[in-house]
Formats: C-alpha cells, sequence, structure tokens
C-alpha cells in the first residue's frame, strides 16, 4: 500500500471509532508508513527504563523520538510532554504514537491532536502488545509480536 492508502485507511478508523485523533494504524502498517515516507515520525511515548528494560523499535534515528507521556518511577503524567514533543515535530508532521499496549500512546495522540498537531496517529496495539492467559507480554498482538525490527534490552 502506498502512504496515502495506509494513511486513509487509518483515518476510516477514526471516522468508525469517532476517535478524537486522526486515526489508528497497525503495527505492520506504522512499519509500512515508517519504511516507506521517511517523514514519518515515529514517537515512543513510553518510559527510559521501559525502553532500557524490554527493548526499542529498530529504525533509523531520524524518525524515532522518546518523549514520555508518563514517568518512571511513580507514573505521574510528564507536565513536558508537548514541549519536549514540539522540540522533535511540527504542527504538519506525520506522527505515530507507540507505547506498550495502546494505551498511553492515544492519550498521547489526543493531546498532540488538541495543542495543534494535524496528524497524529495511535499504533495499536502498542509494542509488547496485552498479556496472554499467563500474563506474558510480545504473544498477543503489538510491534513485537508481529516480527517487526526491534532490538532488545
Amino acid at each position: 500500500m502506498t502512504m496515502n492508502e495506509l494513511l486513509a485507511l487509518a483515518r476510516q478508523r477514526q471516522q468508525a471509532q469517532a476517535l478524537p485523533y486522526a486515526g489508528a494504524v497497525t503495527p505492520a502498517e506504522a512499519h509500512e508508513l515508517l519504511r516507506s515516507a521517511p517523514s514519518v515520525k515515529l514517537i515512543d511515548v513510553r518510559t527510559q527504563a521501559e525502553r532500557d528494560w524490554v527493548g526499542r523499535v529498530a529504525i533509523p534515528e531520524a524518525q524515532h523520538f522518546a518523549v514520555q507521556w508518563t514517568l518512571y518511577p511513580g507514573g505521574a503524567k510528564n507536565p513536558q510532554f508537548l514541549q519536549q514533543l514540539s522540540d522533535c515535530a511540527k504542527a504538519d508532521d506525520v506522527l505515530l504514537f507507540l507505547c506498550r499496549s495502546g494505551v498511553r500512546s492515544r492519550y498521547a495522540a489526543q493531546a498532540a491532536t488538541e495543542q495543534g498537531y494535524l496528524h497524529c496517529f495511535d499504533i495499536l496495539e502498542g509494542f509488547e502488545g496485552d498479556r496472554d492467559d499467563e500474563g506474558h507480554r510480545k504473544t498477543v498482538g503489538g510491534w513485537c509480536r508481529a516480527g517487526l525490527p526491534w532490538v532488545g534490552a
């Protein structure tokens, strides 16, 4: 699929689910967007601890930005989130927000949209996906389960 086709599909999800941001993409769609359009940016909103201990996407550094939605330890919302986002993104950039399972990324995409960013997309399922029946991640959905490039801690 082309970039325009992928973004149109993501926007269809926005309309179908009445999302408060531009739309949502699967991990595979996000990877294809990043691969085919170097101007697309992935905003990893997980904590630095998560990136250090669990792993991170393996994409070009020019497309990968770490802007924590919450802080570790404690889980308080990062009061500098929007300022830090503005340090790496412009209002008309295509931004793909990623967290562990697709929850914080939704909040981040909504906050960025409310701040005037025009093309904010949630990456469904996140980096690790949901827990399986035994409580483990990376087995039910997510970037890792999809077999997309990532590096461990």
